[in-house]
């Protein structure tokens, strides 16, 4: 027998990848309380994360390549800079802090975001988080299959062409797709419009086509964020021929001991409070992540369709967004007889609003965290795409699972679409049977975290994997 293991967890610090991948820290620890637990991940990263916990996990710094360091670097270009730094032996140093940090004990396998796929070159083995959703990741891996059977650049006219020659991916269009074939790389694509949302693209497509080429080479297992028996036989098929060792130990925030060590103080602005006072099924959730950024136009527009909509609504916006909602939006009082009360909030607690029996619908950008939180939480989706994996998220929640709606990705919401969609979802008898479809994915998410269940099953595998002892 050899030292207890010291696994280092390795997060990309932008979104809510750190989040999720410290969903993921916690379990193991919790799981494997003999061995040690780096999680590693900015300095910035770190401070908006609650504390480690349990005890055999410690937060150690990476370096930020500059990233952080000056006010006004847009996000897209904040990454570019750490993932540049992390390439040039960034991630080596922090892993060598690690060791330092624990008392000279080397690191034996690197828990690494499938983002830092620089990980796959860190000499000793590295097992893959994928926070992204699976088939995105699957169609990234058949890239180069697709656009030998395509061509590089296809006309826009084929957008709805189905790819039903790639294994796996046969419910998917062109226009679906993590990467744009239908203009030049770096040009189109949404994510806030303007030069920021064609960077954005840019960079997040040279950060996922390295995961693609170094995920199935030097990957030594990948868990992804879904449950056994989610996907159809013949996508779960693909997915474990392309990727090494898949494990589906999904969805993450429901793993043993992933909860934050203090809910109580993970509420700032009321949030639970104010749901208490909505009947059951009454509001709409409208959340779009910490990247997707809309348009002004648009944003106005979906503010425009809420209030049109007549339902409560709670609505976690970045406030460097509030002052170009219309004028007069956020002054209109939360009371108990206003005919449209509204809460707009910087933040709120996504997983627990979406267990709470007043939420009856989501809008939201259809990151694949926020999918699967749906999912668990049993409310269906109206789902505006913009970038990376979303359109692919959005497809599966309106055409393979069928408890949500997509709005067209190339398409800016308007105020119509938006309340039809939020009024069609809460009380509309096609909504009802999105509402019933999402109760049943919910009961399939619990199942999956039963006795015997799919995702406690694989999990116990991915500890043995992570905790292997290998002197």
């Amino acid at each position: 027998m050899g030292s207890p293991p010291h696994v280092a967890v390795v997060a990309f610090p932008f979104s809510s990848h750190a989040a999720k991948l410290l969903m993921v820290a916690r379990a193991l620890a919790t799981a494997a309380p003999s061995a040690t637990f780096s999680f590693i991940s900015t300095a910035a990263s770190l401070a908006r994360l609650p504390a480690a916990a349990p005890s055999n996990l410690r937060y150690v710094e990476a370096p930020s390549g500059g990233a952080f360091d000056e006010v006004g670097i847009p996000a897209w270009r904040r990454m570019e800079l750490f993932v540049e730094a992390a390439e040039a032996g960034g991630l080596r140093q922090a892993l060598e802090a690690a060791r330092a940090a624990a008392g000279g004990a080397a690191v034996s396998c690197v828990v690494g975001d499938t983002f830092m796929s620089m990980a796959g070159d860190a000499g000793v083995p590295w097992v893959a988080v994928l926070t992204g959703g699976p088939c995105a990741l699957l169609a990234q891996v058949s890239e180069d299959a697709i656009r030998k059977d395509m061509g590089d650049h296809v006309a826009p006219s084929r957008g709805d062409e189905l790819l039903t020659s790639h294994p796996g991916l046969g419910m998917y269009r062109v226009r679906d797709l993590p990467f744009d074939m239908m203009h030049p790389v770096g040009g189109g694509g949404g994510g806030g419009g303007g030069g920021d949302g064609a960077n954005m693209n840019r960079v997040i497509t040279t950060i996922i086509r390295r995961v693609a080429r170094r995920v199935p080479r030097y990957a030594t297992a990948v868990a992804l964020n879904a449950f056994p028996g989610l996907y159809p036989q013949d996508v779960s098929a693909a997915l474990s021929d392309a990727l090494p060792s898949a494990l589906l130990i999904g969805p993450y925030h429901l793993l043993p001991g992933a909860a934050a060590p203090s809910p109580d103080d993970d509420d700032p602005h009321g949030c639970l409070a104010w749901l208490a006072r909505r009947g059951a099924g009454t509001v709409a959730y409208v959340c779009f992540g910490t990247v997707a950024a809309l348009p002004p136009d648009e944003l106005r527009e979906l503010a425009s369709g809420l209030e049109a909509s007549g339902a409560p609504f709670l609505w976690s916006l970045p406030e460097a967004a509030w002052p170009l909602l219309p004028p007069g939006f956020l002054k209109a009082t939360d009371d108990d007889d206003s005919s449209r009360p509204r809460l707009v909030v910087p933040w709120a607690p996504q997983g627990a609003v979406l267990r709470h029996q007043a939420v009856g619908a989501f809008v939201t950008h259809s990151g694949w965290g926020s999918v699967v939180e749906g999912m668990a939480g049993g409310v269906p989706m109206a789902c505006r795409p913009f970038f990376g994996d979303q359109m692919m998220n959005a497809r599966d929640v309106a055409r393979l699972w069928c408890f949500g709606t997509a709005f067209d990705g190339d398409t800016p919401m308007t105020r119509d679409g938006v309340a039809a969609a939020v009024v069609a979802l809460l009380k509309g008898e096609e909504g009802a049977r999105m509402r019933a479809r999402a109760r049943e994915l919910q009961t399939r998410t619990r199942e999956a975290f039963g006795p015997d269940g799919g995702s406690v099953n694989n999990f116990r595998k991915f500890v043995d994997i992570v905790c292997a002892d290998r002197a």
